[in-house]
């Protein structure tokens, strides 16, 4: 299992900023947020995913580790039950672009359709 080597929140920046392999990932907190690995975000199968819409402001204010193997962020909105593992995390870094593209055309279809 591949494991960060470094974590830092920057508060004055908003972003959580998680290295793996001596690459540094900077993370915003609003993606972190909009993909949360909890069930109330995630859901239990995909079709019961909930779009997370408005979180551009929120902050995370806390980062606390779960065992060896994850992080639960605190968000200054009061969502704290997701439990960010290192593969997710990886998986978040690595593929950021796309999975934010992805989101905003959620987020764009979404707003269409109303």
């Amino acid at each position: 299992m591949i494991t960060p080597t470094s974590i830092n929140l920057n508060k004055k920046r908003n972003t959580l900023t998680v290295s793996f392999e001596r690459v540094n990932y900077p993370l915003s907190s609003e993606f972190l947020r909009v993909l949360s690995p909890s069930a109330e975000v995630q859901g239990h199968k995909p079709e019961d995913a909930v779009l997370q819409l408005n979180k551009e402001n929120v902050l995370i204010q806390n980062v606390r580790p779960m065992g060896n193997y994850a992080v639960v962020l605190h968000f200054d909105d009061g969502h704290d039950t997701g439990i960010y593992s290192w593969p997710y995390l990886h998986h978040l870094a690595i593929d950021q672009e796309r999975l934010w593209r992805e989101y905003l055309q959620k987020v764009s279809q979404r707003l269409t359709s109303k």
